[in-house]
């Protein structure tokens, strides 16, 4: 089995009994494997934003028992050590750990996004949260506008939201 099915089905464990969360993360791992695919990045950034893609939430359940909510803020704070822990069981190098935990750290930092890894995640989060969150034309105008950046990205959420 591939490191990304292990992963997957890692994850799977981790939010048993939490269709949606697992739905979630599944979901921007498709956008994300895409966008990534059709923006051309190298096999080494594909792998590591599919394991982040996959893993970007993986802090929400000790955000929650932590501060009682799943805000951003925490997610970013709680998840990198816990996909850490996950990478490292399923044998992954330190050098892609390390990216994967950064991108996990500030998947909801949409300021000064400088590398296409980090981009593409926050691309294909946001393709998800937006459907998820039921959000209002204007806001998904102003989403598009001020955040995508790549061409495949904004194709994606125009078809999906802006037609």
């Amino acid at each position: 089995m591939s490191t990304i099915a292990e992963l997957i089905h890692e994850m799977i464990d981790h939010f048993a009994h939490d269709p949606g969360r697992i739905n979630h993360f599944l979901k921007v791992y498709g956008f994300a494997k895409a966008i990534g695919e059709a923006e051309g990045l190298d096999q080494h950034t594909q792998d590591i934003l599919e394991m982040a893609a996959l893993t970007h939430d993986i802090g929400i359940k000790l955000s929650e028992s932590k501060y009682g909510n799943a805000a951003g803020h925490y997610q970013e704070i709680e998840g990198p050590p816990e996909a850490e822990k996950m990478l490292v069981g399923l044998g992954v190098d330190s050098a892609r750990i390390d990216r994967v935990c950064w991108l996990i750290a500030h998947h909801h930092t949409y300021g000064d996004i400088r590398d296409m890894d980090h981009q593409i995640l926050v691309e294909a989060d946001f393709l998800v949260n937006i459907y998820e969150g039921d959000m209002s034309t204007e806001s998904i105008r102003s989403i598009h506008d001020k955040v995508f950046k790549t061409p495949s990205g904004k194709k994606i959420l125009t078809a999906m939201y802006l037609f």
